[in-house]
């Protein structure tokens, strides 16, 4: 158009979406490994953060899935001379799914049926390889979306049982066959030791050591070569690598000795000295190790096998009144299920019908049964105890509550802590500092050691150092315990999102706690009604509650309460409107009525010197006070009190008594807030009272400048921006769910003792963390220069050697599992 402009406005892109997913890799060894895959996967164009855990043998990894893929993440894996499988736990569905081999893959048959139309609703487990979709779709159609996604799926039937190998039961299996392995290497290794030890001669016995040695290297230890060259052709090496060499060359050096005595002394008659025994006891030593290792480390993850466990394999659906069983993975949102005494609770859900007490304790910890009602929420996998249930399910399959904890732990086992990126560094260039080494031992050796300067000496020497250096202990140190307390927590009701958080409470100097719900029951009740100025108590009150009708506030829901209570009736407000931090104001029928703090009626002019002695004295005896004015003169005041819980006090003193500084946070006035405090032995200059809810991150702020590590601890909406802010947010499990998401810590109890036993569990871990740190460097350190030196010699040399470096990563994780037993209370 004439006389006008265009400007061109350009979009600033938009962020780029990431997704996370975690997948098992094969092939790991040692610390190195780790480092390797973790390279491997942050090289990959669209990758934010790769996380490698050696104790879980996974990967997680952030990406962007528009510039990469899962396939492009394996391919990067294989690359680096690896290999990612992982599990499939099994249970009954409507759709076997084949071809999933990791979370992300379940994300992705689950995106491509979705778009599928007429699908409703698609849940796809990959614990099961298997799919359950709600809607009118066909099923030629939904088949077709996942092969074209490049899987596979066939209809699920009474024939076609699921078959599955969940992740614990492979590592079941990987121990179970390295157990195989250990005593078929021991059982041909005795032979050859004793032929070794005593010296025994008889016509073909050095060709006996040959084919029995043989035996154990090639094929019991086979996997080590498999790794050493498979990561060779990557120009890169393991402690497999060290170990093949090491068994290799003693090996090599034996089959030499024997072929050159042969032609001079007779195929049955040649006896040199053989060193057979040394590449034998090698192998098996370490076979050894890797067994008792993986043993330790499916012990290490029992928490994740537990909980798991916990869930209910099948529901009483109550369907065209009758009860039909059916697969819990078939219960859908909105169905009734019937719940008899001594079952669990499938699924979590509203109670509709009956009554009972349900057993709370494996999810939460807390031994004594809660009592359920109609309304009342209840938790799958808790157990019914005496009265039969009819239960509305509200979340199902991987919404529901035990679901989100077997992720978060797994989450939290699968992250690394602050404190383990030494051992990274350190890891990083292990292995080919010990082949250096372990060279420049057989030269100096051969060429500077006493002797005749033969080969003997060098070599055996050069293969002790290979042998006695444990990559494998630095790797564990850290991800074992953390696996080891995560579990532990999640068994006593405490969920860690991440190993930095778990790390970081072990450092804190100061708590704050939030009052309502948190120190106090969160269930305030009306207990003083005082009117003024000629009004009664009863219209007084019925005119506050109709104002307070429409707010959310827990304050206005006592006062509603209270008024129903009484039979009082509760007018329609009109012209309704909210001050955070201040009260409400209403019209109610001809009166505008005003309920709130002085702050609210002062700002609307209001006079409150008639009502201010009344108030103190209620504020003195720890109750909140909500001051009524009507018709813009004060009307009286409403007393309410929120009963302190009663473990606060205890959990306060546990609390001081581990050092902490602890600081009572409320919206509540000053003489409120200090009777309170009074109550759990808090003094007042730790009590910040009338804070309003957007100041509360603020005061975090405030001790974090003045030096203090902060922990957090809330459990409502309110809440979140100071649990965010704080460097460890702890969430009392019966908050909401935004404080839970924000917090690094979620206590499943709703205790606040759940506090100081977190934190037990954070300075035992980490205290676990150092000491295997302590012995991994200190045992490498150590143990590699004696070597050098030919120190080993006279005590078996190489042989010594595996023994002791298959003590020292089993060692690792023995001590980390023995927080399996660590008391938190």
């Amino acid at each position: 158009m004439a006389g006008s402009s265009e400007t061109a406005v350009t979009e600033p892109p938009a962020p780029t979406a990431h997704v996370t997913e975690t997948f098992p890799i094969e092939g790991m060894t040692c610390a190195s490994c780790v480092n390797r895959v973790q390279r491997a996967l942050s090289r990959v164009e669209g990758v934010a953060e790769a996380t490698v855990n050696l104790a879980s043998e996974q990967a997680t990894v952030r990406y962007a899935p528009d510039q990469t893929s899962l396939d492009d993440l394996a391919a990067a894996v294989a690359d680096a001379g690896y290999e990612a499988r992982p599990s499939r736990p099994a249970a009954p569905l409507e759709f076997d799914i084949t071809g999933m081999t990791c979370a992300s893959c379940a994300h992705r048959v689950e995106r491509a049926i979705v778009k599928v139309e007429a699908v409703q609703a698609v849940a796809v487990h990959l614990a099961t390889e298997s799919a359950t979709v709600h809607g009118s779709a066909a099923l030629e159609t939904i088949v077709g979306a996942v092969e074209a996604a490049g899987y596979g799926a066939t209809e699920r039937s009474a024939e076609t049982p699921a078959e599955a190998v969940s992740q614990p039961e492979r590592k079941e299996a990987y121990a179970q066959s390295q157990r195989r392995l250990f005593i078929a290497a021991a059982v041909l290794s005795a032979p050859v030791l004793v032929l070794s030890m005593f010296m025994l001669r008889f016509p073909g016995s050095a060709l006996l050591e040959l084919v029995l040695t043989t035996i154990v290297v090639f094929v019991c230890g086979w996997q080590f070569f498999a790794t050493a060259g498979r990561l060779a052709r990557h120009l890169t090496a393991n402690m497999d690598t060290l170990i093949a060499l090491g068994s290799a060359a003693s090996y090599g050096y034996s089959v030499y000795a024997l072929a050159v005595a042969i032609p001079e002394h007779g195929l049955l008659a040649a006896h040199p000295q053989l060193y057979f025994e040394t590449a034998a006891i090698i192998v098996t030593l370490i076979l050894l190790g890797r067994w008792l290792e993986a043993r330790a480390k499916g012990r290490a993850g029992a928490a994740i096998k537990a909980l798991m466990s916990l869930q209910a394999a099948t529901a009483r659906l109550l369907r065209d009144g009758g009860v039909v069983t059916v697969p819990v993975e078939s219960v859908s949102v909105g169905d009734v299920v019937l719940v008899r005494p001594g079952e669990k609770v499938p699924v979590d859900g509203m109670v509709v019908n009956g009554e009972s007490s349900v057993d709370e304790a494996m999810l939460t910890g807390e031994s004594l049964p809660a009592t359920k009602h109609v309304g009342d929420d209840v938790t799958g996998a808790t157990l019914n105890q005496y009265g039969a249930l009819e239960v509305q399910a509200t979340r199902v399959g991987a919404d529901t509550a035990l679901a989100q904890i077997v992720r978060l732990v797994e989450q939290a086992q699968g992250s690394k802590a602050p404190i383990e990126r030494l051992a990274d560094r350190v890891s990083a260039i292990f292995v080919p500092v010990v082949l250096a080494i372990a060279a420049l031992t057989f030269v100096a050796w051969l060429f500077l050691g006493p002797g005749d300067g033969g080969i003997t000496r060098p070599l055996l020497t050069a293969v002790t150092v290979l042998v006695i250096a444990c990559p494998c202990a630095l790797g564990l140190a850290t991800p074992t315990a953390i696996m080891v307390g995560t579990g532990r927590g999640a068994e006593q009701g405490i969920l860690i999102k991440d190993a930095a958080s778990l790390e970081q409470a072990h450092a804190l100097s100061a708590i704050i706690l939030d009052k309502t719900g948190t120190v106090t029951e969160g269930r305030p009740q009306v207990t003083d009604v005082v009117p003024l100025n000629g009004h009664s108590a009863h219209d007084m009150l019925s005119l506050a509650a109709a104002a307070e009708s429409r707010s959310e506030h827990p304050l206005a829901a006592a006062v509603v309460t209270h008024a129903r209570e009484q039979g009082l009736a509760m007018p329609a407000p009109a012209a309704f409107v909210t001050t955070p931090g201040q009260g409400v104001e209403a019209d109610v029928e001809a009166s505008q009525v005003l309920v709130g703090n002085a702050r609210l009626l002062a700002s609307r002019g209001i006079a409150t010197d008639t009502v201010e002695p009344t108030a103190g004295d209620l504020e003195a005896n720890g109750r909140t006070v909500a001051l009524v004015a009507i018709d813009g003169k004060s009307a009286g005041a409403i007393g309410i009190a929120d009963t302190v819980k009663p473990t606060s006090a205890a959990a306060i003193d546990e609390l001081r008594r581990l050092g902490l500084e602890i600081y009572l946070l409320t919206g509540d006035n000053r003489r409120t807030a200090e009777a309170i405090g009074r109550d759990v032995g808090l003094p007042s200059e730790h009590i910040r009272a009338e804070v309003l809810p957007e100041d509360k991150a603020a005061e975090v702020a405030k001790l974090r400048a003045a030096g203090h590590v902060v922990g957090m601890v809330g459990d409502g909406i309110n809440d979140a921006p100071a649990l965010a802010a704080a460097d460890v947010g702890f969430a009392i499990g019966t908050g909401t769910d935004v404080a839970m998401e924000t917090a690094a810590i979620t206590l499943m109890r709703g205790d606040l003792r759940s506090v100081p036993s977190a934190i037990r569990l954070s300075r035992r871990t980490m205290r676990t963390i150092k000491q295997n740190l302590f012995w991994a460097f200190g045992y490498n350190t150590a143990m590699i220069p004696i070597a050098a030196l030919g120190l080993l010699a006279a005590l078996g040399g190489p042989m010594l050697a595996a023994g002791a470096m298959a003590f020292s990563s089993v060692s690792v994780v023995t001590n980390s599992l023995r927080l399996r037993r660590a008391k938190l209370a």
